[in-house]
């Protein structure tokens, strides 16, 4: 049946039609600015080159984790994947960094990349531990699924009044994870803190991930569970509510009252931590751990000009602070186990 309005012999229009490929772009686009901020979302790539012993293959899971929600957490490589791939891949993801994982000589090494053309920190880790080493070292381990929905906070510490090279690598860091607005940001997504400190003693950067809790000042364990649960609880053995409210044992915990640690929150975040009374903050470790020593600065991606340390000793690198090709070669090496396609 023809429009009523429309003239003998002509369809209603329904104007130009869009590319299915410019729908893809633009979607793709929305999909890399944060649409509060109006800033590009950095996107990360977490890998390894070479041979890891198993052990290595868990840090390198639990370093995707913390990367979350913007990285591939089930990135798959294939042993004749090399560095230019992961590069030619992302571009179009809009990945911006990347965290290699290696192990030359039996020495784990962690380089923080910025891609396509660099700078690349590289660091040796001198000590680490899992993230299930940490949940097995406590008595109550803290890690529910939901709070890997948001990006970790980065807090540094320790190095101010550095010089470079730290000062890019301050930069390096501040800008691997999406920026937040104070005055727009919902407290509820703030759930893990990402501890970057430096000492200056030992010339190493401790590598530290944590949850965040909050908890009312004043109200009881049991409370907290029964609102938070909002199941009945079992009153059997009771013989009125005010029995189980004020059991022993469940009362105020001095630990949450401390004043050092309590805060005013400026707007609700959830049915217990609100605006109208104070909370308390609390830090549960969630792994990984990572004692890092900087080893090598490098003006590009895993490659290029050597910038630290200095001065560049020649028996290390090629000539004008190039790596040499039988370090690029050692990086390089064949994986082992690796069997699956890089995919994301």
């Amino acid at each position: 049946m023809r429009h009523p309005r429309s003239g003998p012999g002509k369809k209603r229009g329904r104007g130009p039609r869009i590319p299915a490929t410019t729908l893809r772009k633009q979607k793709a686009a929305l999909a890399n600015v944060d649409q509060i901020t109006g800033a590009k979302i950095p996107k990360s790539f977490v890998f390894s080159r070479g041979k890891l012993p198993s052990t290595l293959r868990h840090l390198q899971q639990d370093l995707r984790k913390v990367m979350l929600p913007y990285t591939a957490l089930n990135l798959k490589e294939k042993k004749r994947n090399n560095l230019k791939d992961f590069i030619n891949v992302a571009g179009p993801l809009g990945v911006t960094h990347f965290l290699i994982l290696s192990n030359p000589k039996s020495l784990p090494h962690l380089r923080f990349a910025k891609s396509p053309q660099g700078p690349t920190f590289t660091f040796q880790i001198e000590e680490y531990a899992l993230a299930a080493d940490i949940a097995n070292s406590q008595k109550r381990p803290r890690c529910p699924p939901g709070i890997f929905k948001n990006s970790p906070l980065v807090v540094l510490s320790g190095f101010s009044g550095l010089g470079n090279p730290f000062e890019s690598l301050v930069e390096y860091f501040q800008h691997m994870v999406p920026a937040i607005d104070p005055s727009t940001v919902q407290l509820a997504a703030c759930q893990r803190i990402l501890l970057l400190k430096y000492d200056k003693d030992k010339e190493v950067i401790n590598f530290r991930h944590y949850s965040i809790k909050l908890q009312p000042v004043g109200v009881s364990r049991r409370i907290r569970k029964l609102v938070q649960n909002n199941q009945v609880p079992d009153l059997r053995d009771f013989k009125d509510v005010s029995d189980y409210v004020t059991k022993a044992g469940y009362g105020s915990e001095s630990e949450a009252d401390d004043e050092a640690a309590t805060v005013s929150l400026p707007s609700d975040v959830d049915k217990l931590n609100q605006a109208s009374r104070k909370s308390a903050v609390r830090l549960q470790e969630i792994g990984p751990r990572m004692t890092m020593r900087l080893v090598k600065v490098e003006a590009g991606l895993c490659s290029g000009d050597v910038l630290y340390p200095w001065p560049v000793v020649k028996g290390a690198v090629g000539k004008k602070g190039k790596v040499t090709e039988e370090e690029i070669e050692g990086q390089e090496e064949t994986e082992d186990g690796s069997e699956d396609e890089m995919e994301e």
